[in-house]
C-alpha cells in the first residue's frame, strides 16, 4: 500500500508541474504575434517587471515598453497601459514605464497608469474592472505571455499577446524565470477556476467609451 501511494506521487507530482504550463502554452500560441501581424487594439497592457536600485527599468522591463511604443508607432494601439507595483515613494514602476515610454517619443495624453498591477491577475482583473478594457494586446517575454494571456482573457479581456523579446537574455535569468514559471502558472489557474480573489479596486476609470474597443 505505501509502495503504490508512493508510485501515484511520482507519477503525480511531475504532472503537477507540467501540465499548467502545457494548457497555457497550447492556449497562448493561437493568440500570439509578432508587432507587424497584430491586429489593432485600443488598449496595449504592459506588465511590470522589476526596477533598479536607481529606479530606472531593468532590461526586461524596458524590452516591454519598447514593444508597446513599437505598436503604437505602427498604429496598432491608442492607449499604454503601464501596471505594475508601487508599494513605495522610491519603488514606483508604472512611473519608471512611463518616463521611458516618454522617452521613445511616445505622448503622454497616450500613457494610463495603473498603480496596483502588484501581479499578473491583479493587472488583468484591473484593465477589466478599473479601466474598462475589453479588448487589448498584451506585452511581456515569451516565457510569461502564455499565463499573462490565460488569465486575462479568462478575466473578461478578449487578449493578444506580442512577445517582447528584444535581446539574449542571460542564460541563469532565463532559468529562473522558466522555474518561476511552474508554481505562479499553477497558482494562476487556481485563482481564475476556483478563488477569483479580489485585487486591490477603487472607482471605475474607464479609459475608452464601450463603443469605442
Amino acid at each position: 500500500m505505501v509502495w503504490r501511494l508512493i508510485l501515484l506521487v511520482i507519477l503525480l507530482v511531475p504532472l503537477v508541474v507540467i501540465l499548467p504550463r502545457l494548457i497555457t502554452g497550447l492556449y497562448a500560441r493561437s493568440l500570439t504575434y509578432s508587432v507587424e501581424a497584430a491586429p489593432k487594439r485600443s488598449a496595449v497592457i504592459v506588465f511590470g517587471a522589476g526596477l533598479w536600485r536607481d529606479g530606472s527599468p531593468t532590461p526586461v522591463l524596458r524590452d516591454r515598453v519598447a514593444t508597446a511604443a513599437r505598436l503604437y508607432f505602427a498604429g496598432k494601439a491608442e492607449k499604454l497601459v503601464m501596471s505594475g507595483g508601487n508599494p513605495t515613494i522610491d519603488y514606483d514602476e508604472p512611473g519608471a514605464m512611463r518616463t521611458y515610454a516618454l522617452s521613445l517619443g511616445v505622448p503622454d495624453e497616450a500613457i494610463v497608469l495603473d498603480y496596483a498591477g502588484r501581479r499578473t491577475y491583479d493587472t488583468c482583473y484591473r484593465a477589466r474592472h478599473i479601466f474598462g478594457i475589453q479588448k487589448a494586446t498584451l506585452v511581456t517575454q515569451g516565457f510569461h505571455l502564455p499565463r499573462a494571456l490565460y488569465l486575462c482573457n479568462h478575466l473578461g479581456i478578449d487578449g493578444i499577446g506580442v512577445q517582447a523579446d528584444l535581446r539574449q537574455y542571460r542564460r541563469s535569468s532565463r532559468t529562473f524565470w522558466n522555474l518561476r514559471e511552474i508554481p505562479a502558472t499553477l497558482g494562476a489557474l487556481w485563482d481564475v477556476h476556483v478563488t477569483r480573489p479580489l485585487p486591490i479596486l477603487g472607482d471605475p476609470e474607464p479609459i475608452f467609451p464601450p463603443e469605442a474597443q
